[in-house]
């Protein structure tokens, strides 16, 4: 086998880990360095931010212990039968790489994955080590993110958010069956049940502590996953049915959508083209409707059909419930104005203090929040009525962007 340099090996691995969305830091417990000790914060000035070769705006040292895998996962470009360049990071290299970029200001932190080698154990002890020499040998303050992998014993499991921000478990495809033909080898019942303790962890190392006991040692904030969407049938109301169901039963931080990208030589069974970006990001703004915004999964979309791509999933549903519009600005309740198309969290809760004031004019509204273009239709202000625009047949085609066609 070819020795391979630093270079190469960081050249490979980290394009190898681009496809891996679920790194991102919000919500991580706060380290910081101040007075001297330790390395890195996870927060502060001096951190630099990278963009991937996606254009996904990154700030950590986002890179595979290794691209070698046992397994065999049809939609996996370091699938066992892949014919792609393998490498392989010591534990001391990624440590030292680590802390070489942190200090360069290059990076706020590390996202390590893995392929599988040997077992689940061998590999997941390997991403423990570089976490543990980090945080123990070095005072690593700034943030780690591991990606669990779910064959590993609960124990290591434990371990690994003993030195981790925050972990993941990929579920990978929306669908149990759909897994079982494109990855035989994965289990999703041992998904769910590693999901499961490392839940149960988290509540339990995280929860407050009886004055008078000593406070444990820090532990991961929280989980999250990634699900791949457009490498089965499943349509966008069954990955968000599928969402819920994970953000209610493992309490997760966040479930990221990621668009499948076709991989050289890849498996009949899978689709040719990638599905439209705009797909994964309507998924992404239905999915923060469910968590901030007090919609029910069935209100945006129902099982076996798809998000409109034209228009974002909050305007689709003001389409469909015309009669609940428009809104009194000056009056309408949170919750209420939460739904109106145009109106964000922020810009609610703005419109909630400025009109204790005074009554809301339509200017008043553009100024708290920066525009009424979407929401002008469906909201009366002091000054303004929509009339018979909230009906009017040409709302819809007044509210989807103009777009350029492709002649292909």
């Amino acid at each position: 086998m070819a020795v391979l340099d630093l270079k190469r090996k960081l050249a490979i691995l980290s394009d190898a880990a681009k496809y891996d969305a679920s790194c991102a830091s919000s919500g991580a417990q706060k380290r910081d360095s101040l007075g001297g000790k330790g390395v890195g914060s996870t927060e502060g000035m001096g951190i630099c931010h990278a963009y991937a070769p996606d254009g996904r705006c990154i700030s950590l040292l986002k890179i595979l212990l290794t691209n070698f895998c046992i397994y065999d996962c049809a939609y996996c470009i370091n699938r066992v039968s892949s014919n792609v360049a393998r490498a392989r990071f010591t534990v001391k290299e990624v440590v030292d790489l680590t802390l070489n970029f942190y200090k360069r200001n290059y990076i706020e932190g590390l996202f390590l994955s893995s392929g599988v080698i040997r077992t689940g154990d061998y590999t997941m002890e390997e991403m423990v080590r570089v976490a543990k020499s980090l945080r123990l040998d070095h005072d690593f303050r700034g943030y780690i993110h591991l990606k669990l992998i779910p064959e590993a014993s609960p124990e290591l499991a434990a371990e690994a958010g003993l030195y981790a921000d925050r972990v993941s478990i990929n579920v990978e495809l929306p669908g149990d069956e759909s897994l079982a033909i494109l990855a035989p080898e994965k289990d999703a019942a041992g998904i769910k049940k590693a999901m499961g303790r490392m839940r149960l962890h988290i509540e339990d190392r995280n929860a407050p502590v009886k004055a008078g006991r000593a406070k444990p040692r820090k532990f991961a904030t929280g989980q999250s996953t990634q699900l791949i969407v457009g490498a089965d049938a499943a349509k966008d109301g069954d990955i968000l049915a599928r969402s819920a169901a994970l953000y209610g039963s493992y309490q997760l931080k966040r479930v990221y959508y990621s668009a499948f990208s076709p991989i050289p030589d890849g498996s009949a069974r899978l689709p040719v083209i990638r599905p439209p970006l705009v797909r994964e990001h309507r998924l992404y703004q239905a999915d923060w409707l469910m968590r901030f915004y007090g919609f029910g999964q069935g209100e945006i979309v129902a099982p076996g059909e798809d998000l409109d791509l034209t228009v974002d999933p909050k305007t689709a549903w003001a389409l469909r419930h015309r009669g609940d519009f428009p809104v009194d600005v000056n009056t309408a309740d949170r919750e209420t104005l939460l739904r109106t198309p145009g109106l964000g969290a922020r810009g609610v809760d703005r419109i909630l203090q400025a009109r204790a004031q005074t009554r809301l004019t339509l200017d008043d509204v553009k100024r708290v929040c920066g525009s009424v273009k979407r929401a002008k239709p469906f909201i009366v202000t002091a000054d303004w009525t929509p009339g018979a625009a909230t009906d009017g047949e040409g709302l819809r085609a007044s509210l989807v962007a103009p777009q350029q066609l492709s002649l292909f």
